[in-house]
């Protein structure tokens, strides 16, 4: 079984990759509770969040029993990890990082389409040479932590779940028609139609699934977002390719 998490696709289709190339599974956290009884290997996909686990993750994580199974994890990235494998509370056979296309337009545009497309062909050639490192019970650690790791992955991520996951500057512009998808698809079912417009309650696990999957581009947080781009996977997944 392959557990995911994801926001705007990078990990979900991580992980629907792998399960094809392995003939296993994968299934969102969310779905189902965990049952890894005669499991005989177990997989886990996670976006990195600041350099650190995001806290469904953590909460998924710590409700699984002990196993004997092979058991790997894959975290996507913009580029650098940090210590999020290790913080993740598994002691893992496998880990690696994945360096995928940017969907955190808080802090930065997302990456030109040159650029997407060529981190999506990387990380198609690197799936399967991970897929077969899993198949052969290889025991790798190919993660790209970056510099000052340890600081970023306790200090910095502390931070960011203290004072960046606010839900107060979200926002939906007129444009909004009231569809109703952001409710729906939240995560961390925060989001609530009130007279036809989205409302967020405290919870955020800021994936920014509602802004960068808003069929209007309506959603905004604060004004860093209004001139930014949107991602998500499904613009890019090829004809037949497991998603």
């Amino acid at each position: 079984m392959i557990f995911y998490f994801s926001g705007t696709g990078n990990s979900r289709w991580v992980a629907a990759q792998i399960a094809s190339l392995t003939g296993d599974k994968a299934q969102d956290i969310a779905d189902r509770a965990p049952d890894c009884a005669g499991e005989r290997q177990i997989g886990f996909v996670f976006p990195v969040y600041a350099w650190g686990v995001p806290e469904p993750v953590r909460a998924f994580v710590k409700t699984l029993g002990s196993t004997k199974a092979f058991t790997f994890a894959i975290c996507t990235c913009g580029s650098e990890a940090g210590h999020a494998l290790k913080k993740l509370g598994l002691a893992l056979d496998s880990g690696y990082s994945l360096a995928m296309p940017n969907n955190y337009i808080i802090g930065a545009d997302v990456d030109d389409e040159a650029t997407i497309r060529r981190k999506l062909d990387a990380a198609r050639e690197a799936l399967q040479t991970i897929a077969g490192e899993i198949l052969a019970r290889k025991p790798v650690y190919r993660v790209e932590e970056g510099a000052l790791a340890g600081l970023k992955s306790s200090v910095v991520h502390e931070g960011f779940e203290r004072f960046a996951c606010s839900t107060k500057p979200f926002y939906a512009e007129e444009s909004c028609n009231g569809c109703g998808l952001c409710a729906r698809d939240c995560p961390a079912g925060t989001i609530t139609l009130k007279n036809g417009k989205p409302v967020w309650g405290k919870a955020c696990y800021q994936c920014l699934r509602c802004i960068n999957a808003c069929p209007q581009r309506a959603i905004q947080y604060g004004k860093s977002t209004k001139n930014r781009g949107r991602y998500t996977l499904e613009m890019y997944v090829r004809p037949g390719e497991a998603q």
